[in-house]
């Protein structure tokens, strides 16, 4: 599966470690980034930074996002708000294949407290490089949106 052109990124405070290393990663991979933020570690709400990612996704503006809190609790349930987002919180590198796989998740999720940085990049290459399977799958993704 050939990488995306393009991804875009946002994190909180407390995903912003992760976030850096995330973008430095895609950036060695030859994908252009978006970072709509934050950059720093000063406190902010997750939700001002998710909105952008999920947005653009949804607007077909990126074919994928990234985002990262403490849990990647929050800034999953935000970015799944949007119509036609399938943002999975992902924990190991086989989840981030199955979402991709299974559900053609177009935003990661990931947990800074609760993930390595190792970790973290085995998740973001599984993502990456793996296809929505389709079939008996997108009958079930069809099934998801609500009307």
């Amino acid at each position: 599966m050939p990488l995306p052109s393009s991804i875009i990124i946002g994190s909180d405070h407390a995903g912003f470690q992760l976030k850096e290393e995330v973008k430095t990663r895609l950036i060695e991979l030859g994908i252009q980034v978006e970072d709509v933020g934050t950059h720093s570690e000063e406190s902010v709400d997750y939700p001002d930074f998710v909105h952008p990612v999920a947005s653009a996704v949804e607007a077909g503006k990126f074919p994928m996002g990234v985002v990262v809190c403490g849990s990647g609790q929050g800034a999953s349930m935000t970015a799944n708000k949007h119509q036609d987002i399938r943002c999975a919180l992902c924990w190991t590198p086989e989840i981030g294949a199955l979402a991709r796989q299974h559900n053609n998740a177009n935003i990661l999720s990931l947990a800074e407290r609760f993930t390595t940085t190792e970790d973290a990049m085995a998740i973001l290459d599984a993502f990456l490089n793996t296809e929505f399977e389709g079939g008996r799958h997108a009958r079930r993704v069809n099934k998801i949106t609500c009307s």
